[in-house]
């Protein structure tokens, strides 16, 4: 009785997840017959990229990237820039450092200091008064004085005087250029922190002061500085190393497509060359930690430093301590223990992996242009990242100089209001403020286009997160029509019709540009949430409780979650895209339905042949990161000789890591739209045909026998 009542109870399968396909004589692969889909989504997309475009234009006219690259002294010019009498000087000094510890500099982002170019820092304690006195013996006291002072500067002037025109610094003391600016030349001397072998000194003002003092001062200073320093620091390192990233980048690209091509021969093979590679690689991480720990642990440092002091941004101060390479120790360990039991878990669905890696490369093998397609992809990601940077730097350098009143002691009634320097000395405000300066203070102006600047940045990073996606649609969409035209050509290669991704990319680009730009947006949105989320989470991390920070961390999982399932999911509706040409929602709903009728499958077949694939992109990523350790640490000197004056070698090193990685990821990513496609159309084979004479698979027997063969096991073991 029950066996009888049980199907009117629960729906069947066809009913929930859609009727299966029926035998068409007619269809042999991607229909040739359609007409555009989702046209206002293409209509929107377009239009938001000539407003990018716009915008590029707008902020190339108001812009300008030096002022990121040089600083800037009091009056808004730049130090070191070419064809300006401020050439040959590169360094920012100031005329007063002590001023530095002023709560003013935090407030206002400035140190209440007149601040001057020069081509050198000082090399010795010496004071205007000191100056004074020997310059009547000797002249050349007042030549060495003077490269600190304006060029209106006079060495005949009172102490009084000179304070009040602010022309030249009371004192001067050994110096070092640091981030392109003078600070104090610290040494230690029997564990006391001295500069220039003092511990006191004269101010100019007839003060005495200590060096702990101007190590305030500079602390001070530094930490105004930190944020913009670090990225100063890095954009050296790129101007130092640029040519020799893009030489790893090459080799990584050569690399993978060589994988590639051995795919196609010895798949079974080049997995175990992937395993114990990725293995190998995670060992030598593991045991170049240990060395070091064990280094930092038998020979601690009890000399004082740069580091000690705080005049270093405290990303190169973690590569100091023991902690960071136990913990960088202990994280590889548990990734090793984690392959290796992956390994042993996952082995009888690798092989099967290995057998679709196998089909794939003959599809490949086939219509080898699709192996030449990862770098069409490249070429076009590197075309928006390249202006989506370009644009975020001339928005962010746009505007005129502004200038505020900067008080020494910041008691000021007109504090941080805008004043202009030429006249400054002549208004109400200098007389208010005994002592204030008139200084740059950074770009800007009152414009509409000014005001709306953080707007535009906002525009400028979802636009360029909605082209990443799309150019990745665009490539997904493509590669799903030539291989699914592989798949339903009955005789192999014979009936594979000439040039089938030329043909499926006109397709794509002619009637389904709205499609894939609704899918990607749908995955711009959730980016720009996680980003959102994650700007929230640093601006108020000081004021978060352990709830709020619980819940923070549950939004961030539940969006990627969210993102990588809409991504699986946005992947098959592609492919559907591609042999149907459908619009994206009814494509999203047909290949949902066509796996949930193939459940399990789906489990044999999907995510342990991107495991497979992963490991490849480990192994790529992995050996470039290495190469680039060695020689950016100075390490391979019988090879090639590395830059010698980097300030961080994790910058390239890590570009190198992450392009690499990202470069075998767009290669291998062709192998895993292959055994997606011929997954997605071996379903619907299976609901078209029955095997028959006359209504026969399109999958080779092979495959087809070991898919069946995994799908009945669960089965049998359910049962």
């Amino acid at each position: 009785m029950s066996g009888t009542e049980e199907p009117a109870d629960t729906p069947s399968e066809e009913e929930d997840f859609g009727d299966p396909r029926t035998y068409d004589p007619d269809f042999k692969g991607p229909v040739g017959n359609r007409s555009c889909t989702d046209v206002l989504c293409c209509m929107i997309f377009l239009l938001c990229i000539i407003g990018y475009i716009v915008l590029g234009l707008v902020a190339w006219v108001h812009g300008d990237p030096r002022r990121a690259a040089y600083p800037t002294d009091s009056q808004g010019h730049f130090c070191g820039q070419k064809g300006t009498p401020n050439e040959n000087k590169t360094i920012l000094f100031y005329f007063n450092l002590l001023r530095c510890t002023s709560p003013s500099v935090m407030l206002n982002l400035q140190c209440p200091t007149t601040q001057i170019c020069v081509s050198k820092c000082p090399e010795k304690f010496l004071t205007y008064v000191e100056m004074q006195l020997l310059y009547t013996k000797d002249k050349s006291y007042w030549e060495d004085y003077r490269q600190f002072c304006k060029t209106t500067a006079k060495p005949a002037k009172s102490l009084t005087q000179l304070l009040l025109d602010d022309d030249c610094p009371t004192a001067i003391f050994p110096s070092k250029p640091f981030l392109q600016r003078c600070f104090p030349d610290f040494s230690t001397k029997n564990g006391t922190l001295t500069i220039g072998s003092r511990m006191v000194f004269q101010d100019g003002n007839e003060r005495q002061r200590s060096v702990i003092e101007l190590r305030d001062a500079a602390n001070g200073i530094n930490k105004l500085l930190d944020a913009k320093s670090l990225g100063l620091k890095v954009f050296e390192d790129y101007a130092t190393t640029w040519y020799w990233i893009l030489i790893g980048l090459t080799i990584a690209m050569f690399l993978s497509w060589i994988f590639l091509i051995l795919l196609r021969f010895i798949a079974g093979c080049l997995f175990w060359v992937f395993m114990i590679g990725v293995i190998g690689i995670i060992g030598y991480g593991i045991w170049y930690c240990y060395q070091e720990y064990t280094k930092l642990q038998e020979h601690p440092s009890s000399v004082l430093t740069i580091y000690d002091i705080g005049i270093q941004t405290s990303i190169s101060m973690y590569f100091q301590l023991q902690q960071t390479w136990f913990t960088f120790m202990i994280i590889l360990c548990i990734i090793e223990v984690t392959v290796i039991l992956m390994l042993i878990f996952l082995r009888n669905r690798i092989r099967v992996a290995i057998i679709l890696l196998k089909e794939g490369s003959k599809a490949i093998g086939y219509i080898p242009s699709t192996l030449v397609y990862p770098a069409l992809t490249f070429i076009l990601l590197s075309i928006c990242i390249c202006y989506w940077v370009v644009t975020a730097v001339f928005l962010a350098t746009s505007g005129v100089p502004v200038y505020k009143v900067i008080a020494p002691e910041g008691h000021c009634i007109h504090e941080n209001q805008t004043c202009d320097p030429e006249i400054f000395n002549t208004t109400e405000m200098a007389k208010a403020c005994p002592g204030a300066l008139c200084s740059f203070a950074f770009y800007g102006g009152k414009s509409l286009y000014h005001q709306y600047i953080p707007t535009f940045h906002v525009y400028n990073l979802f636009i360029f997160l909605w082209l990443i996606n799309f150019v990745i649609a665009l490539g997904q969409c493509a590669l799903a029509g030539a291989f699914a035209t592989y798949y339903w050509a009955m005789k192999k290669p014979d009936d594979i019709p000439r040039y089938p991704l030329f043909t499926s990319f006109g397709r794509a680009i002619r009637y389904h540009t709205g499609s894939l730009a609704f899918g990607s947006l749908i995955i711009a949105l959730i980016q720009m949430f996680k980003i959102i989320l994650e700007y929230l989470d640093h601006r108020l991390k000081r004021t978060q409780n352990k709830l709020s920070k619980f819940l923070q961390c549950c939004l961030r999982c539940c969006f990627w979650c969210l993102e990588n399932a809409i991504k699986f999911l946005n992947r098959n509706a592609y492919i559907m895209i591609a042999i149907y040409g459908r619009n994206f929602c009814r494509s999203a709903k047909d290949a949902f339905n066509l796996l949930m009728r193939n459940v399990l499958k789906v489990a044999v077949t999907d995510e342990v042949t991107y495991f497979v694939l992963f490991l490849g992109k480990i192994l790529v990523a992995g050996s470039i990161g290495v190469l680039a350790f060695l020689f950016f640490t100075q390490r391979l000197p019988v090879i090639a000789q590395g830059p010698t004056s980097l300030n961080y070698y994790w910058v390239p090193l890590l570009t190198v890591i992450f392009g690499s990685y990202l470069i075998a990821h767009g290669f291998f990513s062709v192998y895993a739209m292959c055994v997606e496609t011929i997954f997605i159309c071996f379903c619907e084979d299976l609901e078209r045909n029955d095997g028959s004479t006359e209504k026969p698979y399109f999958i080779t027997p092979n495959l087809h026998g070991i898919l069946i063969k995994k799908q009945l096991v669960p089965q049998k073991q359910k049962e």
